[in-house]
């Protein structure tokens, strides 16, 4: 399926189309999601920097009013008031002190333009505006008394000097109220400022939908009246990595409930004050993730075109063509007449496929009669070459014998000159009948021992002959002449080194058909001798066979017409070492049935 042209076509869409798309819908949101956290870190850390920069400024008043009052020669002086005691002048003495400190500290407020107020507590529970002790009984008093906090969260002040301040909301500065002199503690100044001062600039503030921008203390508490919507435990853990962080300022990314949540933050000069900002990720990002949402949906759409489009082109292309794949099956196989019925049942869709089924058709029934005739020309040429072949053995064999005969009558034994004579007389009787190629390997075997006999008169002592014929070879079919040349060259070769010649000669029958093997113990065959008919049966070159002369006609004559008859139902091997001997095997698979000079492809 990969392969094919259909999945070629789909690999090639997804690579080109699908996969850059479910790319760029990853890292391009991605990308602009950083680049996004950058810009809005870096503006709202910016933003928080201009409130923080008001915060200080209103502290600072605060703080320099409420230094100022303390340094104040008029609050020293009533500090230093003695208890009247009853005594009369001394307590008009000490009530004309408070109101030049009630005047001290109206004048102050007057000329201040944030609707800032003043109050006094001493230790002894008296106040400038209200003489009432259940102050020192206030959380916002214990707590400054025993912790030390100056700045309190909003609250309302029952204290403040007029009515109508009463009932606004207030954040307070806390100063140790001493004697200058003696540093001694004797109370508090409480300087007063309106909320709203820090609470209507900080509301100005906004960031996404839903982001909220608060003033909290280190305990967790909203330092303004603003309505707290933010999750109280997103907070606490902003809070406690925030305080443990060395940073000033920065933004961080908290986690709460599978929701991710930016924290912005700016460290207060007020101690006990910290600026938070406060927006779910998902909202600032909320359109890039739906851009990545809609990458996504057109890479799926691309996706399913790609499918579509791969089968409508299969359909018109992939289709036909891959029933012409199987056509070409056919011919490959050499079943033409198989590929020619197939042909008429591909319908192409398209024009210039069917054409090339067409010219394919045709170039089918071109090729058909091509390889008729080229293979009838084939089995011609193979007949004749297997006739010159054959008609090569006569006069070589003829030769040889005919120089036996004359050795032996030279030698004046008539006896055994009457012996080769018969012998010689069988083996042209035998060599004569034309009627078949094939003979019985049982008359090959015995046409081979005519010859051995004729060999042993020559030679007498000096040569012997091993035969070895398993009886089951005795019916089998067999093409004439392929021994003799064999045994011919091993008495030839064996005799050139040494004075005794040993030829063993054997059939044996074998699964898959027969084997047939002739040994000598002569000068044996080199390398290059054995390389070059190893070549020639690779080339299937029987005209080097025709053409060959010389010590390996004998061999190179037997293993080509074998080769021309049986074809890949052949094979030999040969064993050779020099001064040794050689070893020549023959391989022949049988078939049940088999035409003439036919070529054995299916044994």
């Amino acid at each position: 399926m990969l392969f094919s042209l259909r999945g070629r076509l789909m690999l090639t869409f997804i690579i080109l189309l699908i996969i850059p798309f479910i790319v760029l819908s990853l890292v391009l949101p991605s990308h602009f999601i950083g680049i996004m956290e950058e810009k809005i870190e870096t503006s709202t850390v910016q933003t928080m920097d201009q409130y923080t920069l008001y915060i200080n400024s209103i502290t600072t008043q605060v703080e320099e009013i409420g230094k100022q009052v303390l340094a104040n020669q008029t609050t020293q002086q009533y500090l230093n008031m003695p208890d009247g005691n009853n005594n009369n002048s001394i307590n008009e003495n000490r009530l004309i002190i408070k109101n030049q400190l009630k005047e001290l500290l109206s004048s102050i407020m007057v000329h201040n333009s944030n609707g800032i107020s003043i109050s006094v507590f001493l230790n002894d529970g008296t106040a400038t505006w209200l003489n009432d002790p259940i102050f020192l009984n206030s959380g916002w008093y214990n707590d400054f008394s025993t912790k030390d906090q100056q700045w309190l969260k909003a609250h309302k002040d029952p204290y403040q000097p007029f009515g109508e301040m009463r009932e606004r909301t207030i954040n307070s500065y806390l100063l140790p109220l001493f004697d200058i002199d003696t540093f001694q503690r004797e109370g508090v100044i409480k300087v007063n400022f309106p909320t709203s001062l820090l609470e209507n600039a900080l509301n100005n503030i906004k960031f996404g939908e839903t982001g909220r921008i608060y003033l909290m203390n280190w305990q967790g508490e909203n330092v303004l009246q603003q309505e707290v919507l933010t999750a109280e435990t997103v907070l606490e853990k902003s809070i406690k990595q925030i305080e443990s962080s060395s940073a000033e300022k920065g933004m961080i990314e908290i986690s709460e409930e599978g929701e991710n949540h930016l924290i912005f933050f700016q460290k207060l000069n007020v101690n006990n004050w910290v600026l938070i900002g406060e927006v779910p990720k998902a909202e600032l990002f909320s359109k890039i993730n739906l851009l990545q949402q809609n990458l996504l949906l057109v890479s799926g759409f691309l996706f399913l075109l790609t499918i579509l489009v791969s089968f409508g082109l299969s359909s018109n292309i992939a289709r036909p063509l891959a029933k012409l794949t199987k056509v070409m099956g056919f011919i490959e196989r050499g079943k033409f007449n198989e590929a020619k019925r197939f042909i008429p049942t591909i319908k192409p869709n398209n024009r210039e496929v069917g054409y090339v089924i067409k010219v394919f058709s045709q170039m089918i029934e071109r090729l058909k009669r091509l390889i008729e005739k080229q293979f009838e020309a084939n089995i011609r040429r193979q007949n004749a070459e297997y006739k010159a072949l054959l008609l090569q053995i006569n006069p070589h064999f003829m030769n040889n014998t005919l120089e036996i005969i004359g050795g032996l009558a030279a030698q004046q034994r008539n006896k055994e000159v009457m012996d080769v004579s018969v012998s010689l007389a069988r083996m042209m009787r035998y060599s004569l009948n034309t009627q078949s190629d094939l003979v019985k390997l049982s008359d090959e075997m015995n046409y081979i021992r005519h010859f051995t006999d004729i060999l042993k008169l020559r030679y007498e002592d000096d040569i012997s002959f091993e035969i070895e014929e398993d009886p089951l070879t005795k019916d089998i079919q067999i093409i004439k002449f392929i021994l003799q040349p064999l045994v011919e060259n091993a008495v030839k070769y064996s005799f050139e080194s040494k004075k005794y010649a040993n030829i063993k000669i054997a059939a044996v029958k074998k699964e898959y058909g027969v084997l047939i093997e002739v040994e000598d113990n002569g000068i044996g065959m080199s390398k290059q001798v054995i390389s070059e008919l190893v070549e020639e049966e690779k080339n299937n070159d029987s005209i080097s066979v025709l053409g060959s002369s010389g010590r390996s006609i004998g061999l190179r004559n037997v293993l080509g017409r074998l080769n021309l008859y049986y074809g890949d139902c052949f094979s030999y091997d040969i064993q050779s070492h020099e001064h040794v001997g050689t070893k020549i095997t023959l391989r022949i698979k049988l078939a049940e049935e088999r035409d003439t000079h036919h070529e054995c492809n299916d044994c």
